[in-house]
């Protein structure tokens, strides 16, 4: 049988818990994920969506509640290097250049010259910057950036790929590019991926299922399937059933946000 990617029951996260400025962050937290699922977390601004992807990461430690991953501890599964993590800025090393910045967590992991030589090269052609190995991140646009932070998270074969709006701070076009290019990197790599982003059209054109929260303390208040044909590409949306898909997450939305009032 088997056995959920991330499985959490009951997840609580209060920060300063039991001083007067405590902060209910998360609340009753249930949520299971299966193998190559790909999982958007949205919601209102500071309804948890980020907090949650750090508990599941085990970069923050809830309050109350389990969280298995890969059938083990959130924190077990860190030490064993299940999770590639990717956020809103590429945090790439300046004076490393592309081919050094994708070697990083190879390095740390002391992989032989030949093979993280080689694992270097296919990560670069997986999001296609194999022309630019040589380049320091500053020469580079955002999106390229952010194409070798996902090279760099990718690199050790993570079972889990943990993102926090990724493409937020890119353009509209740039966005809807990188979507398609995550996709493919999704297909071929059979990774699960969890997702936070504030945009309806970007979790329903990625998902599998968008999960949707609540305003703070953040619950979650819909599980949507996102059953949308795979692969998908442009065409995709413009879609009847991904306008449906679209108006059914932005309902779940204002839902959530009357729950929170």
């Amino acid at each position: 049988m088997t056995h959920p990617v991330v499985l959490i029951q009951n997840v609580n996260q209060i920060f300063g818990k039991g001083t007067p400025n405590a902060v209910h962050a998360l609340k009753d937290i249930d949520l299971t994920i299966q193998p190559n699922e790909f999982i958007s977390l949205i919601g209102p601004s500071g309804c948890g969506k980020s907090t949650l992807l750090r508990v599941i990461g085990d970069l923050v430690q809830p309050s109350s509640g389990t969280i298995k991953v890969n059938d083990k501890s959130a924190h077990q599964a860190r030490l064993d290097r299940d999770y590639g993590m990717v956020f809103q800025a590429a945090t790439l090393y300046d004076w490393r250049t592309v081919a050094k910045n994708v070697q990083l967590p190879l390095e740390l992991m002391k992989y032989p010259k030949d093979k993280k030589e080689a694992r270097t090269r296919e990560m670069l052609e997986l999001v296609e910057l194999s022309a630019f190995h040589h380049h320091y991140p500053w020469q580079l646009s955002g999106g390229m950036q952010q194409r070798v932070a996902i090279a760099r998270a990718l690199a050790f074969e993570p079972s889990i790929l943990l993102m926090d709006e990724p493409f937020g701070a890119l353009d509209e076009m740039t966005r809807e590019r990188l979507n398609m290019e995550l996709l493919s990197i999704w297909e071929k790599t059979k990774t699960t991926v969890i997702f936070v982003t504030h945009s309806i059209t970007e979790a329903v054109f990625l998902s599998t299922r968008v999960i949707v929260m609540s305003a703070r303390p953040g619950r979650i208040t819909q599980d949507i399937t996102i059953d949308l044909p795979q692969p998908r590409n442009n065409g995709t949306r413009e879609s009847v059933r991904f306008f449906e898909l679209e108006n059914q997450v932005r309902e779940a939305l204002r839902e959530s946000e009357r729950l929170g009032q």
